[in-house]
């Protein structure tokens, strides 16, 4: 596993290419397909959040209980691996079994990311 901090930018791959998409509002590597989106509905740290399913071009911190707003999760803080920016965290457990189907998925802030719609033009 990478660390937060260490140079990855040459492992950033270039996916899904003409498919709406959420990207990093600081390097624009690609994070998510815009399909991945669980609800808008959730808060992160500086604002509103999106739980997505699942993400590319990131890389993990490390696990950690956190006292959040529907009670105690272990998360683990994501990154981008283009630039090292932290986009959210990643559920690895909940405490309460209300809680339970946020694990395995992210919790990416929306004011990190750039939604692409890859809209095109017809000529």
């Amino acid at each position: 596993m990478t660390s937060p901090t260490s140079d990855t930018k040459q492992d950033v791959v270039t996916v899904y290419e003409g498919r709406p998409n959420f990207s990093c509002s600081q390097c624009s590597a690609v994070i998510t397909l815009q399909d991945e989106l669980i609800s808008k509905h959730f808060s992160g740290r500086e604002g509103r959040g999106y739980l997505i399913h699942s993400a590319v071009n990131v890389k993990l911190g490390k696990k950690e209980d956190r006292h959040l707003l529907t009670g105690v999760h272990t998360v683990a803080d994501v990154f981008c691996m283009g630039c090292n920016e932290r986009l959210g965290w990643f559920y690895h457990k909940a405490a309460d079994q209300s809680q339970k189907y946020k694990e395995g998925k992210y919790l990416l802030e929306r004011e990190k990311l750039i939604k692409d719609n890859a809209w095109t033009l017809d000529n």
